[in-house]
Order: C-alpha cells, then sequence, then structure tokens
C-alpha cells in the first residue's frame, strides 16, 4: 500500500494511522484501557508511552488518521470540542486578542464570552462571511482569527484563503471550525488555515453515541505548545472514545454522501414549501455564499436552516410534531434530527446577540440523516401541518 499523501480520502480513511498488531495480526486498533506504561530504565518508556493522559496508543492512531484525512501533519484528541477549543485559549494571555465570527455555535461564544474574557482577553465578533469586516476587526494585539464555516446554525459561508491572508498579514493564527463540513468536502489546511477544530461527536463520529474533539495543524512548535496545554489542563480523549470516533471515520465518506445528497433534495422542496419564508442552504444558487461554497467545498453538507410563517410557535410546533426527526440537540449522526437554536442549542447566546448576528426565535435547524429521502420528506410534511395549525389557530 502506497503512503497516505498518494491514496486517496476514502482509503486514508479506512486505513490511515491503523496497522495490524505485529504479535496477534489484530486487525482492529485494540482499545489500550490502561493509565500508565511499563518502562524500560527510569525515565526510559517503551516507544514513548508513559501516562494515558499525555498520550495513549488507541488515541495515537485516532489522531494519526485525522491529520491524514485534513491533509496535516499531526492532530491532538480532546474529551469534546469545547476542550480544544478551551486549549486554543490557554494560550492566550491578558491583553490578547480574538475576532470571531457572530454566527457561533452557542457554547463556543459562551466559553469566549463567560469564561475567557473574564482574564483579560477581548473578542471581537464580525460576520466573517464579510472578508472587510473580519479586516477591519484585526488590531496589533490578535491572536486568533476563529472561523466556522457553514457557521452554526445560519449556514454562512467564509472565504477561508481570504480571511487567512487578512490573519496572516497581522501575525494572527485562522482557525478553522471543520465540523459542518469534515475534511470529506473542505480542507482548510490547503486553503491557508493554520488549525482545524472539529467537534468529533458530530459527523466524523457519526453515531452519537461519542463526545470528543480534535484539532490538526501542521506546525510541530504549535503541536507542541498545544499539547502542553492537553497534559496540563487534562483535556484528553480516551481510548474507548477514540476507538469509537476510528470506527466512524471509516464509513465517514459514504455517510456524507447520503448525507449531502439528502440535504440537497429537503433544501429544494424547503424553498419551493409556501408555508417556509427562508431556508439556510449553501447548495442553492441563491444562498449569498453559494459561489465561495462551492469553490472552496466538494459538496455542500448535510445541514439545513429555515424560518417558518408563524415565528417561534411554528417552529417550536414543527418541531414538536416530527417522527422520523429527533427534537434533541447535538448533528451528524446517521438519524436526522431536528431543534429550534434559540431555546436549544443557541440559548446561551444572549437574545440582542442573536438577532444582531440574524438569527430570529422561529429558526428551524435539520441535521439531515441517511434515511431515505421520501421518508424524510413526507415527515417534514406531517409537521408543517402541524406548524400551519399552530400558526392559525
Amino acid at each position: 500500500m502506497g503512503t497516505h499523501d498518494e491514496l486517496r480520502f476514502e482509503t486514508r480513511a479506512v486505513h490511515a494511522g491503523q496497522e495490524a498488531d505485529p504479535e496477534n495480526g489484530a486487525l482492529m486498533t485494540p482499545v489500550y484501557l490502561n493509565s500508565t506504561y511499563l518502562q524500560d530504565a527510569p525515565a526510559v518508556p517503551r516507544q514513548g508511552y508513559e501516562y494515558s493522559r499525555t498520550s495513549n496508543p488507541t488515541r495515537t492512531a485516532l489522531e494519526q488518521n485525522l491529520a491524514a484525512l485534513e491533509g496535516g501533519e499531526w492532530g491532538l484528541c480532546f474529551a469534546s470540542g469545547l476542550a480544544a477549543t478551551n486549549a486554543l485559549c490557554d494560550r492566550l494571555v491578558p491583553g490578547d486578542h480574538v475576532v470571531a465570527g457572530n454566527d457561533l455555535y452557542g457554547g463556543t461564544y459562551r466559553l469566549f464570552v463567560r469564561v475567557f474574557s473574564r482574564y483579560g482577553i477581548d473578542f471581537t465578533f464580525v460576520d466573517a462571511s464579510d472578508v472587510d469586516a473580519v479586516a477591519a476587526a484585526m488590531t496589533d494585539r490578535t491572536r486568533y482569527v476563529y472561523l466556522e464555516t457553514p457557521t452554526n446554525p445560519l449556514l454562512r459561508i467564509c472565504d477561508v484563503r481570504a480571511c487567512a491572508d487578512v490573519a496572516r498579514a497581522a501575525g494572527a493564527l485562522t482557525v478553522v471550525d471543520n465540523t459542518f463540513a469534515t475534511p470529506f468536502l473542505q480542507r482548510p489546511l490547503e486553503l491557508g488555515a493554520d488549525l482545524v477544530l472539529h467537534s468529533l461527536t458530530k459527523y466524523l463520529g457519526g453515531h452519537s453515541d461519542v463526545v470528543a474533539g480534535a484539532l490538526v495543524g501542521n506546525d510541530d512548535a504549535l503541536r507542541e505548545d498545544l499539547a502542553f496545554y492537553q497534559n496540563a489542563v487534562g483535556g484528553q480523549l480516551g481510548p474507548l472514545d477514540s476507538f469509537l470516533v476510528l470506527r466512524g471515520t471509516k464509513t465517514l465518506a459514504l455517510r456524507m454522501e447520503r448525507h449531502c445528497a439528502n440535504a440537497r433534495r429537503i433544501a429544494e422542496y424547503l424553498a419551493g414549501h409556501p408555508q417556509v419564508e427562508h431556508v439556510f442552504y449553501p447548495g442553492l444558487p441563491e444562498h449569498a455564499g453559494h459561489d465561495v461554497a462551492a469553490r472552496q467545498m466538494d459538496d455542500f453538507g448535510g445541514m439545513i436552516s429555515f424560518e417558518l410563517q408563524g415565528g417561534v410557535e411554528a417552529g417550536k410546533a414543527f418541531s414538536s410534531a416530527t417522527r422520523i426527526f429527533a427534537l434533541a440537540e447535538s448533528l451528524g449522526g446517521v438519524e436526522s434530527l431536528v431543534e429550534v437554536p434559540p431555546l436549544m442549542t443557541h440559548a446561551s447566546v444572549p437574545k440582542e446577540e442573536r438577532e444582531k448576528a440574524g438569527l430570529r426565535d422561529g429558526l428551524v435547524r435539520l441535521s439531515v440523516g441517511v434515511e431515505h429521502v421520501d421518508d424524510l420528506i413526507a415527515d417534514i410534511d406531517r409537521a408543517m401541518d402541524a406548524a400551519r395549525a399552530r400558526a392559525t389557530g
């Protein structure tokens, strides 16, 4: 088998970071459920492993796998996506500044504003789909430009290459949360980003049975810095969870193809529905970021948001009436999910900040799964009847 650089994505997803056990031929990476490792002499560990907070063979296999998928030199895996974001922020000192998109996962916003801003770190939130707005927010203290693309939950598209050019000119690093797109659809390091962040809980795990996060990059000094905080703070990923994500990455390409195909059909259906006021999906030609998404993504993903006539009451009625779409937080699993972001995943963002970013109270977000698309559309139709009854009643 060739080097990972020579192999196509689907092959790397199955094989990168994983070798058969040389002693017994076991094909799957073992789950190394141990905390400590035998040393040949004091401070002379075998194969570099001393203590599983610092490193673990199962986690190492996953980190190598993710690095290969993102086109990076290294990966670091954490107990959650927020633990990975926390490690980024641990590098900052009072007076440092971060420019971030104003349409972010609510937990990221909460971490920035309610935790790290207390330590004298400044955050400026802008519409990161507007490169000029990013450039205008930069200062001589800016350390990161922090992007999501597509954003959560309004599915805005940030031009990664253009934003990375702005950050580099100011001496800042570009961090891209690639959770919605996954490396199957978008590889930010190839577009000039310095770091890629993932909530592995979502598409990379893919089965709603694990909570995990990761950072991937190329700079060895940056890896050493982040690995120090991973170890010092203790936000590392455990071996069983690492195994579960490794199982998920093997089928990522297959799942993403179905997620994208289903979402495209559903977005087109919603765009033509008389009860729908607006659909947010970058695969629609009328989406403001469609051209940029088509340039930097290989497909448009499995996430859709939309606004219904009747506002928040219609949204609540719709999300409570589906039978296949489960009313639940999170996203990216094989099963379809529905939620109302202002009441659920983004409730930690103050209402005035949500509205300033364009997130209205009646927004509904779909994580489109891999079920048969005709069944999903029929389920949406039933829920539309409930929303219409609520709006007219």
